[in-house]
């Protein structure tokens, strides 16, 4: 059989750094910190310590449908997190090019494309919001709407029944590897030929007192006296914790002999794949880095580079800015790349995005695509004191240019989850 490869036709960015893909990616290049001071509602009356995140800035659905169906459904069925979805969805399908109503003149149809989006704590507001209604109103004060907005599944949903989309659907809730663990398995799907096209990305809204208390106080968020934008300091030695975050971010990813039938543009190539779990600990990563490290060898395997892995250019680090996160993936990366990993570029965006939680692995996976694509890094940011357990090259404050051929994305989660991703500049060979 030929053997079947995965390209990236489509990108949906709905992030604090910007909405669509020329916004966030300029954002990216400049160096341009989404995180601000929470909008007071944000909090809904609660004095949380933590007033700072990572917002996406006028996000309004009526600004993309104007059909009152489909705004009811929008605003009524959607839990914030579906709503990110859904219009990520729109930018990633209208990116890419796709009709899916000509599908069959390419040898293909609806049930061929299939929609994978990842979450990674799913509809918390409506949760949220609902328990309270039913604790201070009663039963017949929640409504009808309480499950099908909070359940995890529901962005991935809601994406087929507007598009038409009649392959699997489905959600991976992996904390914050949840949407990059969605992306891989949407890879594997395409490459063994279950389906032509796949929807897939992350998806977060938990920006709220709940979540954002819950973090608090098991001191994973930065409690820093410090500037908004300046907060998140990914490998810095000032770091002590993340900025939490929201968005979304979906690709279209296409079976290449179709991209190329429909003269779909190309961003890169999805090529390898590999994942582990540390079964070390609920939240801290292992302290020699060997989790980490099993999942990068496993992608390096699956991509063909398994014995040329000095190919690798560049790896988009999870890069929390918490001080086990960065520490112990930075040993990963050295135990697998020895001294290649002092020669190759490793940047976080999280030092402008926040962590996006189910979403900061596509997200990641964005800025490493364009990052081929372009043959620039994007900088980390709010880089100032060095740490000697942090000494690699992580792009510190200024995008650089070099040569990205082939690069990693790094999401790791709670559980002890580590996923990763290689992808590559496209060469029709």
């Amino acid at each position: 059989m030929t053997e079947r490869r995965v390209v990236i036709t489509g990108i949906g960015p709905v992030t604090p750094v910007g909405i669509g893909v020329e916004e966030f990616w300029n954002n990216l290049k400049a160096g341009k910190s989404g995180i601000s001071e929470l909008s007071p509602e944000r909090m809904n009356g609660y004095d949380c310590p933590v007033k700072i995140g990572g917002e996406v800035k006028n996000f309004d659905v009526k600004n993309y449908y104007e059909d009152r169906k489909v705004l009811r459904s929008l605003t009524k069925d959607m839990d914030p997190f579906s709503q990110f979805a859904v219009v990520a969805t729109k930018h990633a399908v209208e990116d890419s090019g796709i009709d899916f109503d000509k599908l069959e003149e390419y040898g293909t149809d609806r049930t061929r494309v299939a929609t994978f989006v990842g979450t990674g704590i799913g509809g918390i507001s409506t949760t949220c919001d609902d328990a309270k209604t039913l604790d201070s109103r009663g039963l017949k004060a929640l409504g009808l709407r309480s499950i099908i907005r909070l359940m995890p599944n529901a962005a991935s949903g809601h994406i087929g029944i507007m598009w038409g989309l009649q392959g699997r659907a489905k959600s991976d809730s992996t904390a914050c590897a949840s949407g990059l663990d969605s992306m891989i398995d949407a890879y594997w799907y395409i490459k063994n030929g279950l389906a032509d096209v796949m929807v897939t990305g992350g998806t977060e809204a938990c920006l709220n007192p709940l979540a954002i208390s819950s973090f608090y106080n098991m001191t994973a968020l930065s409690r820093r006296e410090t500037a908004a934008e300046e907060a998140s300091c990914p490998f810095d030695a000032r770091r002590d914790g993340f900025v939490m975050s929201e968005g979304a971010m979906v690709f279209t990813l296409e079976e290449l002999s179709l991209a190329k039938k429909r003269g779909a543009k190309i961003y890169g190539e999805f090529i390898g794949a590999g994942a582990s779990c540390d079964a070390y600990h609920i939240t801290a990563p292992t302290e020699d880095g060997s989790g980490g490290a099993r999942a990068i060898e496993m992608a390096l395997e699956t991509a063909g580079l398994k014995d040329n892995r000095e190919a690798i250019d560049y790896i988009h680090a999870h890069g929390t800015s918490t001080p086990l996160n960065d520490a112990r993936e930075t040993l990963a990366v050295k135990k697998v790349f020895a001294d290649h990993a002092y020669k190759l570029s490793m940047s976080s965006t999280k030092s402008m995005t926040g962590h996006m939680i189910g979403a900061a692995g596509p997200t990641g996976f964005a800025a490493a695509v364009l990052a081929c694509r372009d043959n620039i890094v994007p900088p980390t940011i709010n880089y100032k004191e060095a740490d000697p357990a942090c000494d690699l090259d992580y792009v510190p404050n200024t995008a650089k240019e070099r040569e990205v051929n082939y690069a990693i994305v790094q999401a790791l989660g709670f559980g002890g989850h580590n996923t990763v991703a290689i992808v590559k500049k496209f060469t029709d060979w």
